[in-house]
């Protein structure tokens, strides 16, 4: 008997779903299938059955049924509608990332949350207060709770204790963490407290593997779920707690379309679940976040004091503006003092190469990247030139391209000489450097670096934001941030929040089991604000004081965005066509209250892996989001892309680059 279905495809049209019928018997709803479409064959999600449509137009057959068991269900089909309308992308390409093949994040830090599974029978007075007070609330009805506690206050366990209350009640809980690669002694841990009903979802999972957990969470023979962005999918069968581990991490966002945050998807399933409820946490929480405690819209839990002997390290700043070492004279003289006290040291900085880049000192050329509009960083131990945005790379000229000169010197500096200047320093001192240069496929040599560290096998770890969250290192008590500009210099409404929540992570490092904790910041912006909250440990006054300037300029998160990026090879074509979304979106968006519209200009990078991008900015006040949304539906209805143009939308961005 011939049945009719709706097939909803991977594809960045407004309409992806599309009518096929199939004579097999049997379910099919659910499933994945593959069928043609536009002379090619796609695999698709049959979302429903329907009667055969009326008209003259062909109906395609159903080629295969991928799947006997169901991949998805009807609260991921309510995913995708809501994915949909708020970011823009087609139900197929939501449905697409709720299955197990769909893409993956890679690992970008070192992540290990939390330090331990092992449960402690010990609670300090702050853990049990945030659990009683929990406990209160949600009697009250609340189900959206945040927990903003200073590093090693013991987040880690309320989570956990948090999360056993709702498995004995019979229900699974989700664990979201920004990045995770859960050691061995880790995962041994989690399986034993939880009685093996675990899965920990990471990206050297292999297709079947994560098929395999994904049944067992659907089946609820799963308790808990462990992962990182795109676990936020998995299929409970009765889920009653999220918990969101690092909120204000970025890692968070997707990179790539459908542009969703892990968090608002959280938010999501609490609206379709309606008993489920929602833990956050962080030291430093997004601005989004702290703005609804401030509102109470989010039930704020305070934790300000440390586990045990833990407490705040003495933060020293160190003006640079006009030093010419690279290590300054007060961390080189407290490292010789650590040393001596047979005490490892942690260094960091967030820029990994030799230098930023070559400039040929003849003429002035700076070697820049032939398929994006940055220079290309030098990395000496290679001898070559390396974008750290598309990847290209070439070797290290002997002369320059422009006039011949061999008078070529370094500009900036980033891990690789900062380990060739600690080796002059302290020529007897072991060093172990980690940063995605390093520890490239070296998952051997990252665990090794760090156990050494920890046992006092090496005396100075050195890296970038790999070491700088989630790692615990007792016996240290030193912290040196060898140039805490980086990210200040950037044009970003948001420079100061990310420069204060990594400074603040990063200090993080110290000071947990111990009230000897040292923070060495070297800075040209020694008056900066984020860096003063750091130095004087004034969390709240920061942010009040930053969100202060943002409610004034109508700044996230008293406005929400939406950034239209158009992405060519050819430039003239790329910039014609955000002048001309620009006048659409003035037209057809531009008069609702609330709304403001910026003129269409060249993307801060403005050439990426080959193609020119031009922007057109969006803001809305909150009150006018919705309506924006629906307008932003007929734009796109209406507006069509030249050939050879593409048009990215992202709801919400995280960064404007």
């Amino acid at each position: 008997m011939r049945r009719y279905f709706s097939v909803s495809l991977k594809l960045p049209l407004r309409n992806s779903t599309y009518t096929y019928y199939s004579d097999e018997e049997g379910p099919l709803v659910f499933r994945r299938v593959k069928v043609n479409f536009n002379h090619r064959t796609l695999t698709g999600f049959v979302v429903g059955e329907v009667e055969k449509p009326s008209g003259e137009y062909e109906i395609l057959p159903i080629l295969r049924v991928l799947d006997k068991e169901e991949v998805i269900n009807p609260e991921h089909i309510f995913l995708s509608s809501e994915m949909a309308f708020l970011y823009k992308c087609s139900e197929g390409e939501a449905l697409s990332l709720m299955v197990p093949n769909a893409k993956i994040e890679k690992d970008s830090s070192l992540f290990d949350a939390p330090s331990s599974f092992r449960r402690i029978e010990q609670l300090s007075p702050d853990q049990e207060r945030v659990l009683y007070e929990i406990g209160e609330k949600r009697k009250e009805g609340k189900r959206i709770f945040y927990i903003y506690g200073v590093t090693g206050c013991g987040k880690s366990e309320v989570y956990l204790r948090l999360a056993e209350r709702e498995i004995e009640k019979g229900n699974q809980v989700l664990y979201l963490v920004p990045e995770i690669t859960l050691s061995e002694q880790l995962s041994a841990e989690v399986y034993e407290r939880f009685d093996k009903k675990v899965s920990i979802l990471h990206s050297a999972l292999t297709a079947s593997q994560r098929l395999k957990a994904h049944n067992a969470i659907k089946d609820g023979s799963v308790s808990l779920v462990i992962g990182a962005r795109s676990a936020v999918f998995a299929p409970f069968r009765s889920l009653g707690l999220i918990i969101i581990d690092e909120e204000h991490e970025t890692s968070y966002k997707s990179g790539s379309t459908p542009r969703y945050h892990a968090r608002q998807i959280a938010q999501m399933r609490l609206s379709y679940n309606k008993n489920a409820y929602l833990v956050m946490g962080s030291a430093t929480p997004s601005f989004e976040s702290f703005e609804k405690m401030r509102e109470g819209r989010i039930v704020a839990l305070r934790m300000r004091n440390r586990i045990g002997e833990g407490a705040f390290p003495s933060v020293r700043v160190v003006n640079i503006l006009s030093s010419r070492n690279l290590i300054s004279e007060p961390l080189k003289i407290q490292m010789e003092k650590e040393f001596r006290e047979k005490k490892g040291v942690i260094l960091f900085l967030n820029r990994r190469g030799y230098s930023k880049s070559l400039v040929c000192n003849t003429c002035g050329e700076v070697f820049l990247c032939p398929n994006c509009s940055v220079s290309l960083t030098y990395h000496r131990k290679d001898r070559r030139l390396e974008c750290h945005m598309c990847g290209y790379s070439e070797p290290v000229p002997s002369s320059c391209p422009n006039c011949s000169s061999r008078d070529i010197m370094t500009i900036g500096y980033g891990t690789e000489r900062i380990e060739d200047e600690i080796r002059k320093l302290f020529p007897f001192r072991t060093i172990r450097r980690l940063d995605s240069d390093s520890a490239k496929g070296k998952r051997e040599y990252i665990a090794s670096a760090l156990s050494d560290f920890r046992e006092g096998k090496v005396d100075i770890l050195l890296g970038t934001q790999m070491i700088a969250k989630g790692l615990n290192f007792p016996l240290v008590s030193l912290v040196g941030i060898i140039n805490a500009d980086t990210s200040l210099s950037l044009p970003d409404f948001r420079a100061n929040e990310r420069t204060y929540s990594l400074l603040l992570q990063v200090a993080g490092r110290v000071g947990r089991y111990r009230p000897d904790g040292k923070v060495i910041i070297q800075t040209s912006f020694v008056s900066n604000r984020a860096i003063r909250a750091v130095e004087l440990n004034e969390s709240e006054e920061f942010y009040y004081k930053e969100l202060d300037e943002r409610r004034k300029l109508s700044y996230p998160p008293y406005s929400r965005l939406i950034n239209f990026t158009l992405r060519s090879k050819d430039e003239e074509r790329a910039e014609r066509t955000a002048i001309s979304l620009e006048e659409v979106l003035r037209q057809m968006a531009g008069k609702i209250a609330g709304v403001e519209i910026f003129p269409a200009t060249s993307s801060l990078v403005e050439k990426l892996n080959g193609s020119y991008r031009y922007h057109v900015l969006v803001s809305a006040k909150e009150s006018a989001f919705f309506r924006l949304l629906k307008a932003v539906d007929s734009v796109i209805a209406v507006f069509r892309l030249p050939y050879n143009v593409y048009l990215e939308i992202d709801t919400d961005p995280v960064d404007l680059f």
